[in-house]
C-alpha cells in the first residue's frame, strides 16, 4: 500500500506505520507492556491499563492505540502518540491534525473484559484479527479474505466488541477499512441511505461488512467520508434540533462554602432572598430594576440579573450541573431534576432546585469561572474535557474556560485565503451587511455559498466563536412556529415551544456588545412570509431595537442591532418559486460567481501541479460559456469551482468521479430533454482528463 501517494491527512502516515511496527510485538507481549509503562511514565500520565489494582500481563493492539484516541485532551493525545511511537520505532512525524478520528468512549476504552484476563484467546485473536487485516489490506487475495472474515467473525462473539472493531481497522488502515461509530452511521443513514445495512441496528458481520466497504470506495475516500461525517455531527456545527440538554458551571455560596450541605441535601440554591420568588419577575430587566431598588444602583446588575433569570427560567430538568470551588478546582456533579421553587422557610439561599448529584470529590483543573452560574451549553469541546474529569481512572486538566476562552483569530485576510473573493468583493459584501443588516448570497451550485457564510461571520467578529453563528435550513414545511415560537404537542396536551431565532434574538439581547449572525441555508425553499411573520417588519435595519407583540405571545419582542441575517439561495434551483417583494426588500443581495480565475485558485490548481485538473477546468469554463449562451438556462446556473476542490491528492479516480457523480448527475437536471447534448458534454469532460 502507497500510503505516500494517497494520504490526505497527517495522521494516516503516522497511524499506519504505527500499526507497522505494533505488529512486531505479536509474540512478545511482555516487552510491549514494560514499553508502556516506560511511555506512559515518559508523559507523565497515569498508566491505564490496570484491572484489581494491577497491571494488565496481557494486551491486545487494538486497546495500545485507543489509549491515544479517546476522551483525552489532544496535548495528551500527542504527548502518548510521541512517547509510544519513539519507544516502537516509529519515524513518521507525529500528526496534530487529528480532526475526525473516531475516538472510545473512557467508560469502554478496552477491546476485551479487562476483568477476566485469564480469557488470553480473547486477546489472541484480537492479535490474529490485528495482522490478518494489515495483510488483507495490502494484497486482497481470496486466501486472505477468508482468513479476514474468519477472524472478524469470530472477534466479533467476544465480549467488549461491537462498532469499536471497525473502529480499530479504521485506525490501522483507513484507505481500506470502515469506521461505524455513532457519527458515521448518523451520517451514513440520513445522508447514504441506499448504503445501510438494516439501519445499524447492530454491527454487521464480516461479509456484509467488506460488502459496505466495498461499495463506498467505489464513490468515496473513506477518511474524507469519516471526516465530513465529523464536520456535521453536532460537536461543530450549531444546527438547531429543538430542545435539548443544557450545561452549566455552579458556584455554591463564597467560596463554595454551602456544597456539603447542598450535596447532602440534594439541591443546588442561590442568594438573593431579598428579591422574593423569582418566578414574579417577567424579564431580566425587572430584576435589574428590582436589585437596583434592594441594593442600591451604584452598579447595573446586568451579570447578577442574568445568573437569578436563568436559575429560575432557563435551567431546565435533565441539565447537567458541573460545581466549581475557586479558581482551579471542581468539586461535583449532577443533573437537574425539578423546576425552580422559592422555599421561604430556609433562613437563607432560597431560591432551589432538586439535583441527583452523580459525582463528589476534588478535581483539579486550570483556572477558570468563579460565577454563580455559567451557561457553557455552547461549547461541546469543552463541556467534553469537564465530562473526562468524572470518566473512571482519569485525572484530566481544562484546556480552557467560559471566562478565559480564547478563540483562533480570524479576519479578512483569513477570509481570503480561504474563499475565492476578490478584496473588492469582499469590501462591498461587508458595508452591505454593516448597512442593510440582512444579506443574501445568491449564486449557481458548487460557488461556495455555504462555505463562505460561516467565514463572513467569522471575519466580522475577528474571532471563529461558534457560540454566536446559528444555521438553520429552510424547507417547504418550516413554519413561524417552528422559526419562531409556537404550541408543540407534549405529554400534557401543548406547550408554547421557543424557536431558534428567537432564542437567538433572546442569546444577543443579552450581550448587546457583541455581534450575532443568523444563517440561512436554501432561504427561498421555505415560505418566507409565513415563516418570518410579524416579525417581517422587525428585521428590516431601522427597525431594529423596536417592539411588537408576537402571534402567540403577550410579550413585546424585537430583533436586536448586534444580530445580522446571512441567507443562502441557490439561482439554479427552478423549482422554487420569487421571492416576495416585502422580503426582497429587506435584503441585500449579493452574487457569488465560479471563481476559476481568481488568484486563490490559481494559487490553488498550483499546488497541485496536475495538468489534468488544469484541462478540467478549461473544459468547464468552456462548458459555463455554453450555459450562460443557453436561453432556458443562463449565468445562475453555471458550475462553481467548489466541485473541483479536494484537500486530497488529484488522481485520475477523484477527477473521473467529480465529473460522473456530480457534473453529470446536474446536467442531467439542467438538459433532462436534451440527452445528446448530456452527452456531448459528457464526453467532453472525459476527454479533458485523459492522457
Amino acid at each position: 500500500m502507497d500510503v505516500e501517494n494517497q494520504v490526505s491527512f497527517s495522521w494516516i502516515q503516522f497511524y499506519t506505520e504505527f500499526a507497522d511496527r505494533l505488529l512486531e510485538f505479536k509474540e512478545n507481549r511482555n516487552e510491549l507492556l514494560n514499553i508502556l509503562h516506560d511511555a506512559y511514565e515518559k508523559a507523565n500520565m497515569t498508566f491505564p491499563f490496570i484491572s484489581g489494582g494491577k497491571s494488565f500481563d496481557d494486551i491486545c493492539p487494538f486497546t495500545v492505540i485507543g489509549g491515544f484516541n479517546k476522551g483525552i485532551t489532544f496535548s495528551n493525545r500527542i504527548l502518548l502518540m510521541k512517547a509510544i511511537g519513539d519507544q516502537i520505532g516509529v519515524a513518521s512525524e507525529v500528526p496534530t491534525d487529528l480532526d475526525g478520528i473516531p475516538v472510545l468512549s473512557n467508560f469502554k476504552p478496552f477491546f476485551f473484559d479487562s476483568k477476566s484476563l485469564t480469557l488470553t484467546s480473547d486477546i489472541s485473536n484480537l492479535w490474529d484479527m490485528f495482522e490478518i487485516a494489515i495483510h488483507f489490506s495490502e494484497n486482497p487475495s481470496d486466501d486472505f479474505k477468508a482468513e479476514f472474515i474468519n477472524c472478524y467473525d469470530k472477534v466479533l462473539s467476544q465480549d467488549n466488541i461491537r462498532w469499536n472493531l471497525t473502529m480499530g481497522l479504521y485506525w490501522i488502515r483507513p484507505f481500506d477499512y470502515l469506521n461505524l461509530d455513532e457519527t458515521n452511521r448518523n451520517y451514513i443513514l440520513h445522508n447514504l441511505g441506499e448504503f445501510c445495512l438494516d439501519n445499524f441496528k447492530k454491527p454487521p458481520r464480516a461479509t456484509e461488512y467488506l460488502k459496505l466497504v466495498h461499495q463506498l470506495k467505489l464513490f468515496f475516500n473513506l477518511p474524507d467520508l469519516s471526516h465530513k461525517a465529523w464536520i456535521m455531527s453536532s460537536k461543530l456545527v450549531s444546527v438547531d434540533n429543538g430542545p435539548s440538554r443544557r450545561y452549566w458551571l455552579y458556584t455554591p455560596g463564597d467560596q463554595s462554602i454551602k456544597w456539603d450541605e447542598f450535596y447532602s441535601q440534594g439541591i443546588m440554591a442561590i442568594y438573593w432572598d431579598e428579591m422574593g420568588d423569582l418566578s414574579q419577575y417577567s424579564s431580566k430587566n425587572d430584576m435589574k430594576l428590582k436589585m437596583k431598588q434592594l441594593y442600591g444602583d451604584e452598579y447595573s446588575y446586568k451579570a447578577f440579573a442574568l445568573a437569578t433569570w436563568q436559575f429560575a427560567n432557563e435551567i431546565q430538568v435533565d441539565d447537567i450541573i458541573y460545581v466549581k470551588k475557586g479558581f482551579s478546582g471542581v468539586i461535583g456533579r449532577g443533573i437537574v431534576v425539578s423546576d425552580y421553587h422559592f422555599d421561604s422557610s430556609k433562613n437563607e439561599f432560597k431560591h432551589i432546585r432538586n439535583v441527583n448529584w452523580t459525582h463528589e470529590g476534588e478535581w483539579d483543573c486550570e483556572k477558570s469561572s468563579t460565577k454563580t452560574l455559567t451557561e457553557i451549553t455552547s461549547y461541546p469541546r469543552y463541556i467534553e474535557e469537564f465530562e473526562h474529569l468524572f470518566s473512571e481512572d482519569m485525572q484530566l486538566n481544562f484546556l480552557e474556560n467560559e471566562k478565559e476562552i480564547q478563540y483562533e483569530s480570524y479576519f479578512s485576510e483569513n477570509f481570503l485565503q480561504e474563499v475565492y473573493m476578490s478584496a473588492e468583493k469582499y469590501e462591498t459584501i461587508f458595508n452591505l451587511i454593516q448597512t442593510k443588516k440582512n444579506i443574501i448570497l445568491q449564486g449557481a451550485p458548487g460557488v461556495g455559498k455555504t462555505f463562505a457564510a460561516k467565514r463572513l461571520a467569522f471575519s466580522i467578529m475577528g474571532e471563529k466563536d461558534i457560540s454566536r453563528v446559528k444555521i438553520v435550513q429552510f424547507h417547504q414545511s418550516y413554519s413561524y412556529e417552528d422559526f419562531i415560537l409556537g404550541f408543540r404537542p407534549s405529554k400534557d396536551g401543548f406547550e408554547l415551544s421557543e424557536g431558534p431565532f428567537y432564542k437567538f434574538c433572546k442569546e444577543a439581547q443579552d450581550d448587546d456588545d457583541q455581534d450575532y449572525f443568523f444563517i440561512i441555508d436554501e432561504i427561498n425553499r421555505g415560505n418566507l412570509s409565513k415563516i418570518f411573520g410579524e416579525l417581517l417588519m422587525l428585521i428590516e435595519h431601522d427597525k431594529r431595537g423596536e417592539k411588537l407583540q408576537l402571534l402567540y405571545s403577550n410579550e413585546l419582542f424585537t430583533v436586536p442591532p448586534n444580530v445580522y441575517i446571512i441567507g443562502m439561495m441557490n439561482t439554479a434551483d427552478r423549482s422554487l418559486a420569487m421571492m416576495d417583494y416585502a422580503l426582497r426588500r429587506r435584503f441585500a443581495f449579493f452574487e457569488m460567481e465560479p471563481a476559476f480565475d481568481s488568484s486563490q485558485f490559481k494559487d490553488y490548481m498550483g499546488s497541485h501541479s496536475s495538468s489534468k485538473l488544469e484541462s478540467l477546468v478549461r473544459c468547464i469554463k468552456e462548458l459555463n460559456e455554453s450555459i450562460c449562451k443557453d436561453e432556458s438556462l443562463g449565468a445562475g446556473f453555471r458550475i462553481g469551482h467548489s466541485y473541483l476542490y479536494t484537500e486530497g491528492s488529484i488522481t485520475d479516480k477523484w477527477l473521473n468521479a467529480v465529473i460522473d457523480y456530480e457534473l453529470i448527475p446536474l446536467l442531467g437536471e439542467y438538459w433532462f430533454d436534451e440527452s445528446e447534448k448530456i452527452n456531448e458534454w459528457e464526453q467532453r469532460l472525459h476527454n479533458s482528463i485523459r492522457d
